[in-house]
C-alpha cells in the first residue's frame, strides 16, 4: 500500500503519486470487520455472472405453450421449463439486495468524518478494491441483462400464468403450486428490478442515495467525492505508464480499472445533483473520454462509452458542455 494520495481538488500532475492497488490490497486489522462481510457476498458474483451468461430462456415452450392454449402437454413444458429459471431470477435478484447491503457498509466506512477522502483511500484500499469489484460486477450483470430479452419475458410469462391460474388448476397434469415459492409481494419487487433497462446500476444509486439521506452525521458532499476521488485516480493511473507498468495482471487490470472509472462516474451521475458532465464538475470528464478512446477500440469500450452515453442522467442536460456532448457521439 503506502500510496500517499493527494487532495481532491489538484491538477493531474499531483496525481502522479497515487497507486490504489486493485490488485493486491489486503485488509489492515480496523478493515477486517466489513471486508469479510463484503467478501462472502462478493464470493457468490462470479457464479451469478456464470448464470447470467450461460441463461437461455424458455423462448420455445414459451411460444409453443401460447399457440397451443388447449394442449396440456404444451402448458406443463412451459411451465417445466420456466420454473428452475425463475428460480435462478430470484437468486440474482436477492443478491442485488445483498450488493444493496455492501455498498451502504463500505460508503459508511468511507466517508466517516475521522478521516478525509483521501485518507479513507489510502487506509482503506482493501474497501476500495471491493468497492471496485462490485462497480465491475454492475457493469457486467446490466450488460448481460439488457443483451438478453429472455429475462423479462421469462418472468413477465410466468407472472401472467401465477395469476391466470391463481395458484389452483383443474390440471393434473401441471403443478401450479410450484409457483408458491414467490410472494406476490417479492414477485412485484422482481418485476420491478427486471423492468429496469440497467437493474443493478438501479440498486446500486438507489442504495448510495438512501445512505446520503439517511446518515445526516456524514456531510453530503463526502459520498460523492469518494466516487469522483476514484474516477479520477482510476483515469490518472491508466494515463501514468509508471502505474501501468506496475500492474502485474497486465491487461486485465487496465480492463478493470476503465470498467471502475466508467462505473463511479455513472454512479458519481446518478446520486450527485449536478451530475458529472457539467462545467465544473469534480471528475476530469473530457480526460476520462480521451482514456477511453485511446484504448485499442473492441467491444468492451465500445459498451463502456455506451454505457456513459445511455446508462447516465445528466449527458444531454443543458448544463453540459457542447463539446462534451460531441465527444460523446458514436463515431466522433
Amino acid at each position: 500500500m503506502g500510496n500517499l494520495l493527494r487532495v481532491l481538488h489538484c491538477k493531474d500532475e499531483a496525481y502522479d503519486e497515487i497507486f490504489l492497488d486493485f490488485e493486491d490490497a489486503r485488509p489492515s486489522e480496523h478493515e477486517k470487520e466489513v471486508y469479510t462481510q463484503v467478501s462472502h457476498v462478493l464470493s457468490f458474483a462470479p457464479g451469478i455472472i456464470k448464470e447470467l451468461e450461460s441463461y437461455k430462456g424458455a423462448g420455445g415452450p414459451i411460444r409453443e405453450a401460447i399457440q397451443n392454449p388447449s394442449s396440456d402437454e404444451k402448458q406443463k413444458e412451459a411451465w417445466d421449463a420456466i420454473i428452475p429459471l425463475v428460480h435462478q431470477l430470484k437468486r440474482f435478484f436477492e443478491f442485488s439486495l445483498n450488493l444493496e447491503k455492501c455498498i451502504q457498509e463500505l460508503l459508511r466506512a468511507l466517508t466517516s468524518n475521522d478521516q478525509s477522502t483521501t485518507q479513507h483511500l489510502e487506509t482503506k484500499q482493501a474497501l476500495a478494491k471491493q468497492f471496485a469489484e462490485i462497480l465491475q460486477y454492475t457493469l457486467k450483470f446490466d450488460d448481460l441483462k439488457m443483451n438478453n430479452p429472455a429475462i423479462q419475458n421469462d418472468f413477465s410469462y410466468f407472472r401472467r400464468i401465477v395469476s391466470r391460474r391463481g395458484m389452483n388448476s383443474s390440471s393434473t397434469a401441471i403443478d401450479y403450486n410450484e409457483g408458491q415459492f414467490i410472494s406476490t409481494e417479492l414477485a412485484n419487487k422482481m418485476s420491478l428490478f427486471y423492468a429496469e433497462a440497467t437493474p443493478m446500476l438501479k440498486t446500486l444509486s438507489d442504495a448510495t442515495t438512501k445512505f446520503v439521506s439517511e446518515n445526516m452525521e456524514v456531510d453530503n458532499e463526502r459520498t460523492s467525492e469518494v466516487l469522483s476521488t476514484m474516477g479520477n485516480i482510476c483515469k490518472v493511473m491508466l494515463e501514468n505508464p509508471a502505474h501501468m507498468e506496475r500492474f502485474q495482471m497486465g491487461e486485465d487490470t487496465v480492463h478493470f480499472c476503465l470498467r471502475v472509472m466508467v462505473g463511479v462516474i455513472i454512479l458519481y451521475d446518478h446520486v450527485h445533483p449536478s451530475g458529472a458532465f457539467c462545467k465544473g464538475s469534480k471528475i476530469d470528464i473530457k480526460g476520462v473520454i480521451r482514456v477511453l478512446k485511446e484504448q485499442h477500440q473492441g467491444p468492451m469500450i465500445d459498451n463502456l462509452l455506451n454505457a456513459l452515453r445511455y446508462t447516465t442522467k445528466h449527458l444531454n442536460d443543458d448544463t453540459t458542455p457542447k463539446a462534451i456532448r460531441v465527444s460523446m457521439q458514436p463515431n466522433s
